[in-house]
């Protein structure tokens, strides 16, 4: 294992431990302790199985925690990023481990979505209810956007490139701290990233140890601004990660592939129906505000 490789696993180590000990200091508070629901289990079982496959589980939890009603909508970024830690962290070994990229790049990547997201989920955490209403159900669109290209062919099919030089890679960090951030909101980095390496030649089989690797550094870092504002849902975010480590195990060790193209069209009606819902509410909310607003007024 190259000494990059170390060096990532080494980082995240660090990172994930800062994280379970904030994780922990919170679990000693009995008001905060909320028990994972079959449902919990179930969500985080399948959509992770997904993730492990390329398909991602942000759009996928968050439509379906919105036709659940649970959790409230302004705790779902943050259960997502919380409940994500320990799948971020299982992906990362799995993929980073066997499957070459070019460590500098694959580092310089992860740095910068690290970044953006320490930035992004402190704005995300201090959001009000109805913006982040606003932005998921866009994220969701977007989400839903990239499975319908996936299955359309106009997907970018990538190059042979193992490694990135010149203004590609500049392009290619960058674009990751602004992934970083975004992610923070509910928008998965799996298809962005994927079609920014595409277009930058590179090959779409070595973009998966840096999409996991990034994953595995930055959900413990944006995690911990999620832990210390309380805006995520204990329960819910529990069952993600133990369940979803699971089915990530499965997925890269028993399964390894499926058909995915039907799946994908399943995934992206349902997509789209939980953005309208999520954008509904947040219409609903505003109309709500304004009618008390006016009786105060009267």
């Amino acid at each position: 294992m190259s000494a990059a490789k170390v060096g990532l696993f080494a980082l995240i180590g660090l990172l994930s431990a800062l994280f379970f000990a904030q994780w922990l200091r919170l679990a000693r508070r009995r008001e905060l302790r909320e028990r994972p629901t079959w449902s919990d289990f179930g969500i985080g079982l399948l959509t992770n199985f997904g993730d492990a496959l390329g398909i991602g589980s942000y759009a996928t939890t968050t439509a379906l925690y919105k036709l659940r009603g649970r959790p409230a909508d302004e705790l779902i970024p943050g259960t997502l990023t919380v409940g994500s830690v320990a799948v971020g962290i299982a992906e990362t070994v799995i993929f980073v481990t066997l499957i070459k990229v070019d460590p500098t790049l694959l580092l310089a990547m992860v740095a910068s979505a690290t970044v953006g997201a320490w930035l992004g989920a402190g704005i995300v955490s201090r959001m009000p209810r109805r913006a982040i209403q606003l932005f998921m159900g866009a994220a969701l669109l977007i989400a839903a956007a990239f499975f319908v290209m996936g299955n359309l062919g106009t997907f970018p099919v990538g190059g042979a490139a193992l490694g990135l030089t010149g203004w590609r890679f500049a392009a290619a960090v960058a674009a990751n701290f602004i992934l970083g951030a975004l992610s923070t909101i509910g928008i998965g980095w799996y298809a962005p990233t994927m079609v920014v390496l595409a277009l930058l030649g590179f090959n779409l089989r070595a973009a998966f140890p840096i999409m996991m690797g990034t994953g595995g550094a930055m959900l413990p870092v944006a995690g911990v601004r999620f832990l210390r504002s309380r805006r995520f849902a204990w329960g819910p975010s529990i069952g993600f990660a133990v369940a979803g480590v699971v089915g990530v195990l499965i997925a890269a060790f028993i399964v390894k592939s499926l058909p995915l193209a039907t799946l994908r069209w399943l995934v992206a009606a349902v997509v789209t129906y939980a953005a309208w819902a999520m954008l509904h509410s947040a219409r609903i909310e505003a109309v709500a505000a304004r009618v008390a607003a006016a009786k105060q007024i009267c």
